[in-house]
């Protein structure tokens, strides 16, 4: 007797039931509560415990929690109270800790800010959170005062890293020596003196103002943190996390990571606190279990072996090449790795060669994991186990649901092996975009949050990503997906980093264009890497021009910016086209002169002359070939693969 097979969402459902540990509830019972309950409930359970670890200075949760409650309640003096926004710019430091729960406890939303930006693009964003107090790094504290006056905050709180210090440290920072003191100009500069400094902020609050942040909690669905777009493929858009988004995740990670033990952990804060990845897993997780967390100020090698020789993190979030030039250094500098139990990277892809490094460096597992900032941010991750997958970024979290669907009808689900885009469910999912209500509307399907990421499901429901609907080029109506390109181009040798994105050409329609970064010490021929990728792609495929570029434009999570690089791009091409009208015009004058010089000579100063138009012609047409697109291949182009022709219209 034959049995129909189930549905394919009830046999993803089987497979990630299958492949969840024995100690993680799939189902896992999420409470009610807040950033703010958390925070509390960890300060006083923990109290005697190291909460912060800022080069070598200790904070216990006794003095977090204190600090927190009393830099609320002055915030609540100077304004700052329910439906304000706080607008957040600092490195990793204790003042950026104890402000954003500040600020919560103040029942605030926090919005931050990459300190590393300019004016200009922090004018976009501050335009539309419209936040009246910022608190800043003093080293960044100029920016405020180059905003644009109608969106600058009415006041603002200056930072000074150092005093946070230990006092050795500070003490030798003091030290009128030309090194020393450039390292001092790299913790802080003077701001300005109409600034507030921080350390106002540290007396003692009023007992009405202390009351006050008492009697005005914030609840779940009121807004915690805001958090701008990094503006991969479009301007930066606001998106606004609940308390009950970001407590939902924290408390999914603390289940998943199911080897936790609370009040034991030491956590690295090596990835910055102003993105999602590292203010939720390293921050919110970390300390909500009752975790030591060691704060870098930015990601540098010695910085982290330091941190390393001081405790070695249990559990440590980076991105993959932190993860490679961490092992690294550690093995040369003869620093023991040798506790770090749990790795989670994200942002790209882990390489089989990286986890069996990280692992045997360390003696625990390294997995992937995938979210995004609209989702507080894990949607989907590896399983704790040595089961879990490279390449891959796993199977979805508790309570979370996850589908892959038809981009062009996402109401159909695809099969397995079938390319489709994640969509997702969650608690843990935003609302939708500030003041962006068209994108909210494309964002969302039925109550399905579109992440535009394609995927593929495999046969033990593993979920791997392929691709990016935004990135996807539609040439000659076929879809040719970068990664595909990209992954051909990174094995060309001396290629050490590439990028393709679609340029529009003069007729109108979109090219397939490469950008690629040269290991030092190569020269690359980039008509021989295009036959190289003819040799493995269908023509359609292959990029109409490589360019060389010194490096890929990136974020700070190491995610390439195909806007900048699609900017970067046209720059080229617009030079290579003006190059070539210049060399033709040249090579005609050529061809004229040539002709006259002929007209007056013998029968061999002739031919001569007429090998020189020749010449000059063949140049002109070889420049030209140089930057026009080639014909639209036939026979092997695009007829001949699986992929259908991209429907007009549809995106």
């Amino acid at each position: 007797m034959t049995t129909t097979p189930p549905p394919v969402r009830e046999q993803l459902a089987a497979l990630w039931n299958a492949a969840t540990p024995i100690q993680v509830d799939r189902n896992l019972d999420l409470p009610e509560e807040t950033l703010v309950d958390q925070i509390e409930r960890a300060c006083a359970r923990y109290s005697d415990q190291d909460a912060l670890d800022f080069f070598g200075k200790r904070t216990s949760f006794a003095q977090l929690g204190r600090a927190i409650k009393n830099t609320a309640a002055r915030l609540r003096e100077i304004g700052v109270g329910p439906g304000s926004h706080v607008a957040l710019l600092m490195p990793n430091c204790p003042q950026h800790v104890i402000a954003f729960y500040a600020v919560l406890t103040a029942g605030a939303t926090v919005v931050e800010h990459n300190p590393q930006f300019t004016a200009a693009e922090l004018a976009e964003p501050f335009a539309d959170h419209r936040a009246e107090v910022a608190i800043v790094w003093d080293g960044c504290a100029h920016l405020m005062r180059e905003l644009p006056a109608d969106v600058r905050p009415k006041v603002v709180i200056a930072v000074n890293m150092i005093e946070e210090l230990p006092f050795g440290k500070r003490a030798l920072l003091k030290l009128p020596i030309k090194k020393v003191q450039a390292s001092r100009a790299q913790l802080s500069t003077p701001a300005p003196k109409d600034m507030l400094p921080w350390h106002k902020l540290t007396e003692a609050a009023s007992a009405t103002s202390m009351t006050a942040i008492a009697q005005s909690r914030p609840q779940p669905d009121d807004d915690a943190l805001i958090l701008y777009t990094s503006g991969t493929t479009a301007g930066p858009k606001g998106v606004p996390l609940t308390h009950a988004n970001m407590a939902s995740n924290t408390n999914m990670a603390h289940e998943w990571v199911w080897n936790l033990e609370p009040g034991n952990e030491c956590f690295m804060a090596a990835l910055p606190l102003f993105h999602v990845f590292g203010c939720s897993l390293s921050m919110n997780a970390g300390l909500s279990i009752g975790a030591m967390v060691h704060l870098l100020p930015k990601p540098e090698l010695g910085l982290m072996l330091d941190a390393v020789k001081r405790r070695v993190p249990t559990l440590l979030i980076a991105v993959p090449p932190l993860f490679d030039r961490l092992a690294d250094a550690a093995a040369e500098h003869g620093v023991s790795l040798e506790g770090c139990r749990t790795g989670i990277s994200g942002a790209m892809p882990l390489s089989p060669e990286l986890i069996a490094k990280w692992e045997a460096a360390t003696g625990g597992l390294l997995i992937e994991g995938y979210g995004l900032s609209e989702t507080s941010p894990i949607l989907v991750g590896n399983p704790v186990l040595p089961t879990r997958k490279a390449r891959s970024i796993g199977i979805p979290f508790p309570r979370t649901e996850i589908r892959l669907v038809d981009p062009e009808d996402p109401d159909r689900d695809v099969e397995r092996g079938e390319r489709g885009e994640i969509v997702a469910r969650g608690p843990q999912v935003f609302k939708g975009y500030r003041n962006r209500p068209e994108e909210t509307a494309a964002a969302f399907h039925d109550g399905w949050f579109r992440t535009g990421d394609i995927a593929v499901v495999d046969e033990d429901g593993f979920i791997s990503i392929v691709d990016r609907i935004k990135e996807v080029v539609i040439t000659g109506g076929f879809n040719v997906y970068p990664s595909e390109v990209e992954g051909v181009l990174k094995g060309y040798d001396g290629v050490a980093d590439a990028a393709v994105v679609g340029l529009v050409n003069e007729l109108g329609s979109e090219e397939v264009v490469a950008a690629v970064v040269v290991n030092e010490g190569f020269h690359v021929d980039t008509d021989e890497i295009r036959a190289k990728i003819k040799e493995s792609l269908a023509a359609y495929k292959v990029p109409r021009k490589v360019f060389v570029l010194p490096e890929l434009p990136k974020n700070n999570m190491g995610k390439v910016l195909r806007r900048e690089v699609r900017t970067a791009v046209e720059k080229l091409r617009e030079g290579s086209a003006e190059l070539a009208e210049k060399a033709e015009e040249l090579a005609g004058k050529a061809v004229e002169a040539a002709s006259e010089f002929s007209e007056g000579l013998s029968e061999r100063a002739g031919e001569l002359a007429g090998k020189a138009v020749e010449v000059a012609a063949e140049v002109s047409e070889k420049v030209k070939d140089a930057i026009r697109p080639d014909d639209q291949p036939d026979g092997d182009g695009p007829g001949s693969t699986s992929e259908g022709p991209h429907t007009p219209g549809a995106h």
